[in-house]
C-alpha cells in the first residue's frame, strides 16, 4: 500500500513537470511560437524586387519646406523556412533629394534563398540633416511607423512600388498627450 502512495505521488510529480514545461513555452522559456499564418496572410510580400517611395517635410514654425538629405528606415519582420519569426531587419533610404524626395529599391531574393518571407514592413523616420528641425514627428505615422499596405505595379517589368509619407520633421518636440485624454 505504501509502495502504491509513493508511486501514485511520484507520478503526480512528473505529470506536473510536464505540463510547467509544455506551458513554459508561450513565455520565452521554450522555442519560440509559430506565426499564425491566418494572422499574416496577406500582410507577407510577394518574392522579388520592390521600392518605396515618399517626401520627407521640414516644419519650423509656421514655415514648411521640402526637407533635403532626411533618411527613412525600412523595417520588415522576417518568417524563417520553419513559420518562426525571425529578428527584424532593417533597410536605410538613400538621403532625400532638394524636394525631400526619396526612393529605395529593396530585394527578397538574399532571404529567399535562406527560405526566408518577409511581412510586417513599416517606414519610420531616421535622420534629419538640419539641427535646426530635428524632431521627427508622427505625422503620417513618421515616428511609430507607416505601414506598407498597398502597392501599385510600374514599368514594362510590373515592379511593386509602395508610397509612404509624407513625413515632417519639427523644429519643436511633439508634445505627448497624458493616458486617458
Amino acid at each position: 500500500m505504501a509502495l502504491g502512495k509513493i508511486l501514485s505521488h511520484i507520478f503526480s510529480v512528473v505529470l506536473l513537470s510536464v505540463i510547467v514545461v509544455a506551458s513554459a513555452g508561450g513565455y520565452g522559456y521554450g522555442p519560440n511560437p509559430k506565426v499564425d499564418t491566418a494572422k499574416t496572410k496577406g500582410q507577407e510580400f510577394i518574392p522579388g524586387v520592390f521600392s518605396v517611395q515618399g517626401i520627407i517635410y521640414g516644419k519650423s514654425g509656421s514655415k514648411i519646406f521640402p526637407l533635403k538629405g532626411g533618411v527613412v528606415r525600412i523595417a520588415c519582420v522576417g518568417i524563417d523556412k520553419y513559420g518562426y519569426e525571425t529578428a527584424p531587419f532593417a533597410v536605410l533610404s538613400r538621403p532625400t533629394d532638394a524636394n525631400g524626395y526619396f526612393l529605395s529599391k529593396l530585394s527578397t531574393e538574399p532571404l529567399e534563398d535562406d527560405g526566408c518571407k518577409i511581412s510586417q514592413c513599416k517606414a519610420f523616420l531616421h535622420s534629419s540633416p538640419l539641427k535646426s528641425c530635428q524632431f521627427a514627428t508622427d505625422v503620417n505615422n513618421g515616428s511609430s511607423g507607416a505601414p506598407l499596405s498597398a502597392y501599385r505595379a510600374v514599368g514594362s517589368n510590373s515592379m511593386r512600388l509602395y508610397t509612404v509619407g509624407p513625413f515632417v520633421y519639427s523644429s519643436e518636440a511633439q508634445q505627448s498627450t497624458p493616458s486617458g485624454y
